[in-house]
């Protein structure tokens, strides 16, 4: 009975407490004592972060200085892209004599590059006029998607294009028999499907990811940067497996290029007209194909090996090479390289002025 009448007290003497210190308060205009804040863990903030839906190109802080400037400049590319790409494609479907395989490749070329230059420019060029250079994560695997496959595609059709020169130059008996329009049109769906697909399964495998980070260290969405963005508890094997095998794939292709124009050169190096047919049709094939090799490699290189410390700038020159080089430079190279399409251009031109 002495320990419950004292337990009574104490919160008797507790309660009174209380209401001396509320009318203390109340007196003298004393305001109340905030609750304390509680501080989120770790765990809160990967839950909090990993909801990411809008990605910020990080890539464009030190371009904005200077936004007019390359707005321009990245519009006068993107026109003469359009430009020079368009007026081959118009050339060689208007002109029945061009209707050959190796002139239907090149129009293919350049479909893809205007396919890959639209997945850029445009997005790119509203960035530099907008307030907040970001991309939505649909958005921005859909664009990650078409660098890829613009890239891969590319990659084919070279190998392709390749493969007819050899069967031109050392078995020119057997080319009619071979390159069929059949055969062309199961070789272009080759270069463009089978990139579709295999991209199709990393943009898939990329989807189920849950992210922590949402800036991106360049000026446009690539697969492999998005995917390190992941949380760490985020398994990521079957993605880095899968880019693997499908690296390996390109390297294949490339591979057989260079044991196509090894076996090219030896073989033209034994006639004379073989070597006036490889200067004149193989010779640009060659340097678009070395220059794509360099640019790309290069790339790849530079996006996992490259030091932080290189100024951004030459970040985003290295990235933005394979959308200015080889878009421009194949059409004016095979334009003004082959005679049949020069003499064609040539021929639409005066008809048009006259």
């Amino acid at each position: 009975m002495d320990a419950a009448e004292g337990l009574q007290q104490h919160f008797s003497s507790s309660s009174q407490s209380h209401h001396i210190v509320a009318h203390f308060r109340r007196s003298w205009n004393v305001p109340p004592v905030a609750p304390r804040r509680r501080f989120p863990d770790r765990m809160d903030q990967v839950s909090n972060v990993s909801t990411v839906r809008v990605f910020h190109l990080a890539a464009f802080n030190e371009t904005l200085n200077h936004r007019i400037t390359i707005f321009c400049l990245s519009l006068l590319c993107y026109s003469v892209i359009l430009l020079v790409n368009v007026s081959l494609i118009v050339t060689i479907v208007l002109d029945e004599n061009l209707h050959e395989p190796m002139y239907i490749l090149l129009c293919v070329c350049c479909i893809n590059a205007l396919y890959g230059t639209t997945g850029f420019y445009p997005k790119f060029l509203a960035d530099l006029l907008s307030s907040a250079q970001v991309i939505s994560y649909g958005g921005c695997l859909c664009q990650a998607f078409v660098m890829y496959s613009f890239v891969c595609s590319d990659t084919s059709i070279l190998a392709v294009m390749a493969y007819d020169r050899y069967l031109a130059i050392c078995r020119p008996l057997r080319y009619s028999s071979v390159m069929t329009r059949k055969r062309i049109s199961e070789l272009v769906l080759f270069s463009w499907l089978t990139p579709f697909c295999v991209f199709s399964v990393n943009i898939l495998l990329t989807s189920r990811l849950t992210f922590c980070d949402a800036d991106i260290q360049r000026l446009f969405c690539v697969n492999w940067l998005i995917v390190e963005l992941a949380c760490p508890d985020m398994d990521t094997v079957v993605n880095n497996a899968f880019a693997f095998a499908t690296l390996s794939i390109y390297i294949c292709h490339w591979l057989f290029v260079v044991w196509t124009y090894v076996y090219l050169v030896q073989t033209c190096l034994h006639s004379k007209e073989d070597r006036a047919k490889f200067m004149q049709t193989c010779l640009p094939n060659l340097i678009s194909l070395v220059t794509f090799f360099v640019i790309v490699v290069s790339d790849i290189m530079h996006m996992r090996y490259a030091s932080e410390d290189l100024p951004q700038g030459f970040h985003n020159f290295v990235a933005l090479a394979v959308l200015v080089v080889p878009p421009v430079l194949n059409p004016l190279l095979y334009g003004f390289k082959m005679t049949k399409i020069r003499n064609s251009i040539f021929v639409l031109v005066h008809v048009r002025w006259k």
